[in-house]
């Protein structure tokens, strides 16, 4: 893969954005982005006026965001939480074992930090974190991420089954069944997970909107 100095920030983006947004009829919209670790905020100036752009064009469209971890920057998900997204995930993605093979250059104290801080600055939006599973990680450590995850005052967790883009790409380890995506799911429910998708197409859009509202209906019982 070649690599070069990234574009420059397209702020005409938020609005084309929202434009799609309005023309596809929507009323929930996930929004993420590539990695822009070039610049001292992260990319989220950009997540905040795309959430703006979102409310000011389609009215009634919730949007949730999918972050990165911004270098650990609080005072980039600030940027992000003032902007008042209906969500706010960052994926952990998989076990701490595994991180330095999935994910290169990133922390799992540090995600963890990030969605903790959200939660700190904004308590009623719902954070939202998901791991891929196959990678060769054992039920025994998803459990104990599941549980860092409800400590970080997580509200909503995806779990889902890890698929091989390319031969490039890390090889699957194990499929994982059916019954063990069940199984960690009621595992995440009893744990106090507002809402757990889990099974083999899971990803972190998956039901997103459902998602959001069992969230909010927890937060309004609590």
């Amino acid at each position: 893969m070649q690599k070069g100095a990234p574009l420059a920030v397209d702020y005409d983006e938020p609005r084309r954005v929202a434009e799609a947004c309005a023309a596809l009829g929507l009323h929930y919209a996930v929004i993420t982005s590539v990695n822009r670790d070039d610049r001292k905020d992260g990319g989220a100036e950009l997540f905040a006026l795309t959430i703006e752009a979102v409310r000011q064009h389609v009215a009634g469209c919730k949007v949730e965001v999918l972050v990165p971890d911004f270098q650990g920057s609080h005072a980039a998900m600030d940027i992000v939480m003032n902007a008042h997204p209906d969500v706010l995930n960052h994926n952990t993605e998989t076990v701490p074992r595994l991180y330095r093979q999935v994910r290169l250059g990133a922390r799992y104290e540090r995600s963890l930090d990030m969605l903790r801080y959200a939660k700190q600055v904004r308590p009623h939006i719902p954070t939202k974190s998901g791991l891929m599973l196959g990678l060769g990680e054992t039920q025994a450590e998803v459990l104990d991420v599941m549980r860092d995850l409800h400590d970080h005052q997580v509200d909503i967790l995806t779990l889902g089954q890890y698929l091989r883009p390319s031969p490039k790409h890390l090889p699957i380890i194990r499929y994982i069944p059916q019954q063990e995506f069940d199984d960690l799911m009621r595992a995440g429910l009893a744990m106090g997970f507002a809402h757990v998708e889990a099974g083999p197409l899971v990803r972190s859009s998956y039901h997103a909107d459902s998602s959001e509202q069992n969230a909010a209906a927890n937060h309004c019982t609590q």
